[in-house]
């Protein structure tokens, strides 16, 4: 899980269930980030640079389209977690990144291949991180490139908070 892991001075990308209620392109509830931000927090307080990826709606794959940018959660994260949270609209070939800071990458279901668990999509995802940690279970039985894929090609992978509740919850 995270909490074995070491990931001062590490690249962290956690897919989160940012896939929030809008309505008038405002969020209706924010449970869903709300339960998110103790593993946000554990992440920063440990040291590690924070990206975060989540799909929001059911745009048409590999078309961008504003109604389905993470741009509204990006804002509510800056205002709950009280610092800035940058939104990376072309994040898939680097973010530049330090620790300490975070960035969302934007909405996973704008590039081809994330529903199909494309490979090439997937060991793109991997490579911006050294630890990926899934904390997305609403997402989890979905075989897509930013949930099972970037886990089977990122350096080290391990499941979160949120994950490891449910989980337990289930046992």
């Amino acid at each position: 899980t995270l909490h074995d892991i070491d990931i001062r001075g590490k690249r962290v990308l956690i897919r989160e269930d940012f896939n929030v209620p809008l309505h008038q392109g405002k969020i209706t509830d924010t449970a869903r980030i709300d339960r998110a931000l103790p593993t946000i927090d554990y992440a920063l307080t440990n040291g590690a640079a924070v990206m975060l990826c989540s799909h929001l709606g059911r745009p048409t794959e590999g078309q961008p389209h504003d109604d389905y940018s993470l741009a509204v959660v990006a804002r509510c994260l800056s205002e709950k977690l009280k610092r800035p949270v940058r939104l990376a609209e072309q994040w898939l070939n680097g973010i530049d990144i330090a620790p300490g800071e975070i960035v969302l990458c934007e909405n996973v279901r704008f590039h081809p291949g994330e529903s199909g668990n494309d490979t090439d999509l997937a060991k793109q995802m991997a490579d911006l991180c050294d630890v990926f940690v899934m904390d997305a279970f609403a997402t989890a039985h979905r075989a897509q490139a930013s949930t099972t894929g970037v886990a089977m090609h990122a350096q080290q992978a391990c499941a979160g908070p949120l994950l490891k509740e449910e989980l337990h919850a289930l046992m």
